[in-house]
């Protein structure tokens, strides 16, 4: 198995609370909704999803229930400290809530945290001492 994601599929408890957090608050782009999954487009990176989180948790046999931090980050770097800020800003007007703000990263980086209002951890990160980073943007 290569170490590479196809797609990331997030369980929602709301679809269209989801929905309005992602294309309304953060310009991200409807490529497929059929009702009970959406896929957004992709600017050749890992597609994302979003699944009801009850149909999700079936699909792969487990339990929708669950609480506390559960060890995933998604993580989006980004070429610049003023874009970090940017993002943090949209994603809170949008509903999100600022876990970490931005400011310096102990390994000499700079960048903050949000969760979305499923709560999903996104880390944002510029980081000027590597070029060959996975940037999303």
């Amino acid at each position: 198995m290569k170490a590479n994601i196809s797609s990331v599929l997030l369980g929602v408890r709301d679809m269209a609370r989801a929905k309005q957090f992602y294309t309304e608050g953060l310009g991200w782009k409807v490529k497929d909704d059929y009702g009970v999954s959406v896929f957004f487009e992709s600017d050749t990176g890992s597609i994302v999803g979003f699944y009801g989180r009850d149909g999700l948790a079936d699909q792969v046999g487990t339990s929708p229930e669950g609480s506390g931090f559960s060890g995933l980050v998604l993580t989006y770097v980004v070429r610049s400290e003023k874009r970090v800020d940017e993002i943090l800003a949209e994603a809170e007007k949008a509903g999100a809530t600022i876990l970490k703000p931005a400011g310096d990263l102990p390994w000499g980086g700079y960048g903050g945290t949000f969760a979305d209002p499923d709560g999903y951890i996104w880390s944002l990160g510029y980081s000027g001492h590597s070029t060959d980073q996975a940037y999303a943007e």
